[in-house]
């Protein structure tokens, strides 16, 4: 892509493990690009972000039902992408869902400077290693608290709780999450997939 007089490389392809370097590219490079399409900057490297299917947005949907009653009775605050996430010079993303405590509403500017507490993202078949990769690594190293991978084929969801910068696994009981970092945060898993096929049309 050619802007504002420099050309721009933008990836579709995620590398099999996140590179040992940084990309050459910054917020300033970032914030010169149109609006479309749509890219994230990671660890320098600016990927386009492939649209979304009906499946992934009843998804995002329904993950925003399920947690505004948490933002809405404690002071923080839900978002779905598109918004930009600034964690650092080098990377920008837009989460699909990002919850932000009240006590850390201070990040919400223009845009997002700063780990939000809890980021969500949904698995597509052009983000999911990138998914499972470069943002696993990015979210942990810039102190998002919890991170969940939803999984729409498989239909799971994947907890992960951020412990001294790195993720680990989180188990839901009697079907049911209930977040230790966040103690108003709680997902019915089967209810939240119920109100996904309602999104759906499916009865």
């Amino acid at each position: 892509m050619y802007t504002a007089g420099v050309t721009v490389a933008l990836l579709t392809e995620t590398p099999l493990a996140p590179p040992a370097e940084l990309g050459p590219y910054r917020r300033r490079d970032y914030e010169a690009l149109p609006d479309e399409p749509r890219c994230e900057l990671i660890f320098g490297r600016i990927y386009v972000s492939p649209s979304r299917s009906p499946l992934h947005q009843a998804i995002l949907l329904a993950l925003a039902h399920a947690l505004e009653t948490a933002a809405f009775e404690t002071g923080g605050l839900l978002f779905v992408a598109p918004l930009d996430t600034f964690l650092a010079d080098h990377s920008v993303v837009q989460p699909d869902v990002l919850y932000i405590s009240a006590a850390r509403r201070g990040i919400l500017q223009e845009r997002i400077e700063g780990a939000p507490d809890l980021l969500v993202e949904v698995l597509s078949p052009g983000t999911a290693r990138r998914d499972r990769g470069e943002k696993l690594l990015l979210y942990a190293q810039s102190g998002v608290r919890e991170y969940w991978i939803v999984d729409p084929q498989e239909r799971q969801i994947e907890f992960l709780i951020n412990e001294e910068g790195r993720f680990v696994v989180a188990l839901p009981a009697a079907g049911e999450y209930r977040s230790q970092a966040l103690p108003e945060v709680q997902l019915d898993i089967a209810a939240f997939w119920r109100e996904v096929d309602r999104r759906l049309g499916v009865a």
